[in-house]
C-alpha cells in the first residue's frame, strides 16, 4: 500500500478514491504493526530426522504427535537440498546442517527471512562455542542442558532476545572471558546455579 506524509506510530496516510472517479485523497489509516512474536518453533534433528531438541512457541501444532509429524515432513523436504530456506504449510523455514545435525528455525509466512536467518546463525555459532566446535549429535547429546540454555537466551516465548552469539555465550556462562567459554563447562555452570537456587530456598 502506497503512503506518504508524516507517520505517527501505527498510523500512516492511505489513498482513498472519491465518488464518481474523483481524485484520490489522502486519509489516515492504520498500518500493521510488526509482531514481536517472530519465531514459531526451533528444532534440531539428527540425520534420520529424529528430534534431539525442540521448542514450540505457539499453538500451531498443539500436540507432540503433530509436532513430530511436522518435523518429519520438514526434514523430508529439506535434507537433500542445498537451499537454506523453505516455504511449507504457510510458514517460512530457515535451516542449516552440520555433520549429522539439522537446525531449523520456523516463522510465519510474513516474517522477514533475514531475521529468521539471524536467529539460526546465532544458534549455530553459540552451539559451536558450547560444543567446542563439534556441532554434531554425540556432542549435543552430552551438552543438552547447555543447548537449551543457549536457545532460551536467543528466543523467549517466540520473541527474539538476542542475535549476537558472543552476548549469548556471556549470558549463558557468567565466567566467560573475552575469548569465549572458560574451561568450566555450561553444565557445571547450570549445576552451580541449581545449587544456589536450592540453598536460597532453604534459607
Amino acid at each position: 500500500m502506497d503512503s506518504w506524509g508524516p507517520k505517527n506510530q501505527g498510523q500512516g496516510t492511505c489513498l482513498e478514491s472519491g465518488a464518481d472517479g474523483a481524485p484520490l485523497t489522502p486519509t489516515p489509516c492504520q498500518l500493521q504493526e510488526p509482531s514481536l512474536y517472530t519465531i514459531k518453533a526451533v528444532f534440531i534433528l539428527d540425520s534420520d530426522g529424529r528430534r534431539l531438541l525442540a521448542k514450540y512457541y505457539d499453538d500451531t501444532f498443539p500436540s507432540m504427535k503433530e509436532q513430530m509429524a511436522f518435523e518429519k515432513n520438514v526434514f523430508n523436504k529439506t535434507y537433500r537440498t542445498d537451499s537454506e530456506i523453505a516455504f511449507f504449510g504457510g510458514m517460512t523455514i530457515v535451516y542449516k546442517s552440520s555433520i549429522d545435525l539439522f537446525l531449523y528455525v520456523v516463522g510465519s509466512s510474513q516474517e522477514n527471512e533475514l531475521m529468521l536467518m539471524s536467529v539460526l546463525t546465532c544458534l549455530f555459532e553459540s552451539l559451536n562455542h558450547v560444543l567446542r566446535k563439534n556441532v554434531e549429535k554425540r556432542w549435543l547429546m552430552d551438552n543438552m542442558d547447555g543447548a537449551f540454555l543457549v536457545l532460551d537466551e536467543i528466543v523467549d516465548g517466540g520473541v527474539i532476545l538476542e542475535s549476537d552469539p558472543q552476548q549469548v555465550i556471556q549470558k549463558v556462562n557468567f565466567r566467560a572471558d573475552d575469548g569465549g567459554l572458560t574451561e568450566q563447562s555450561v553444565a557445571q555452570v547450570l549445576q552451580s546455579a541449581k545449587e544456589q537456587i536450592k540453598w536460597s530456598l532453604l534459607k
